[in-house]
């Protein structure tokens, strides 16, 4: 059921004439990109000892490593706790409890770390309150890192080299995961990270966002900085013309991730050499984001409806220096606490 899913050609709204990028269509695993980390993580737990046979696992989600780990739970006979906050999607609330899962909600935001920080701090009361559970800590777990070579892999068997490839960046897995393999064919590929507006990962400050499964308000340590030759933020109204662009075009499409993904990979389509390959990771299907990218009335309130198509984005120097708001690229990417100020 995981793996050997689907690329797709995308070329115009986003590109025109010949030029255009593949899309790897994670979306058609059955709870998304994120089943491939939530297996690899549960068997290299159990091959180690960490994960014991039949002992609880936990851990923080926004929704779709929570799909993953449901799916890891039920393969290897372990139950599970998602420990998700109020913005989870009622579809995914529901389709946890399906599964099998336990989701235990926090219901106040940490003061500076906002609601990822507040999933973090549950999941460590959780632990304190049974010993012999297990936490895979997506956001620094190696394994999340490895688990994507299989990707890398089907993505090099269906295309051949990969020139350009554009990631969204939240725990900074796949991004690192798949680059790293992918570079191993070729070593001058480049890799262009997509970040969330009020994202910190690549040195903004946190502000509150509406997108959720890309960008964090902590710094997670599996985000590969050397590995990166620039990073583009993105904002939800851009974000919502991809998507919808994507819908009306070819019938397949995505969340905030893929939407924002989508507009960066025409954008690199457009200015790199025509016979260059791009390819963008595509990270889950529409199905969560019914009451939010598709619905008129969430998008109207949030004032993302009726927005021109994004044509180019800004370019900065330095992205401690300016606070972003819309779609914004830099070519200078450095961890945040070793950048110069």
């Amino acid at each position: 059921m995981v793996g050997n899913t689907p690329v797709l050609r995308i070329a115009s709204p986003f590109t025109a004439g010949e030029r255009g990028f593949w899309a790897k269509l994670e979306g058609f695993n059955p709870g998304g990109m994120k089943d491939r980390p939530a297996l690899h993580m549960v068997k290299c737990a159990r091959a180690r000892g960490a994960l014991r046979p039949g002992a609880r696992i936990i851990e923080s989600s926004s929704g779709t490593l929570g799909l993953g780990l449901a799916l890891a739970g039920m393969v290897y006979r372990h139950p599970v706790t998602v420990v998700a906050d109020p913005g989870l999607e009622p579809i995914l609330l529901r389709m946890l409890a399906a599964y099998g899962a336990r989701v235990d909600q926090v219901t106040q935001p940490h003061p500076d770390g906002g609601w990822q920080q507040a999933r973090r701090d549950r999941v460590t009361q959780l632990l304190a309150e049974d010993p012999a559970a297990w936490h895979p800590d997506q956001y620094s777990n190696p394994d999340c890192v490895t688990a994507y070579r299989g990707l890398a892999l089907e993505l090099r068997a269906q295309l051949g080299d990969v020139d350009v490839l554009v990631c969204s960046v939240g725990t900074g897995g796949h991004s690192a995961g798949v680059a790293r393999v992918l570079r191993e064919f070729n070593p001058a590929m480049k890799l262009i990270g997509v970040d969330a507006v009020g994202s910190r990962i690549f040195g903004q400050p946190v502000q509150s966002r509406l997108m959720r499964g890309l960008g964090s308000s902590i710094y997670p340590a599996n985000v590969d900085y050397q590995a990166f030759d620039e990073v583009h933020w993105v904002a939800p109204a851009e974000a919502v013309w991809a998507c919808r662009a994507l819908a009306a075009g070819y019938f397949a499409t995505g969340g905030w991730s893929v939407g924002a993904v989508a507009l960066v990979a025409g954008w690199a389509a457009r200015t790199h050499a025509e016979r260059a390959t791009v390819a963008a990771i595509f990270p889950d299907g529409p199905q969560r984001y019914f009451d939010t990218v598709y619905n008129d009335d969430y998008c109207r309130e949030h004032g993302l409806l009726n927005r021109a198509q994004p044509l180019e984005p800004r370019t900065i120097d330095d992205p401690g220096c300016v606070t972003i708001q819309s779609w914004t690229r830099c070519a200078t990417v450095a961890a945040p606490n070793r950048r110069s100020q």
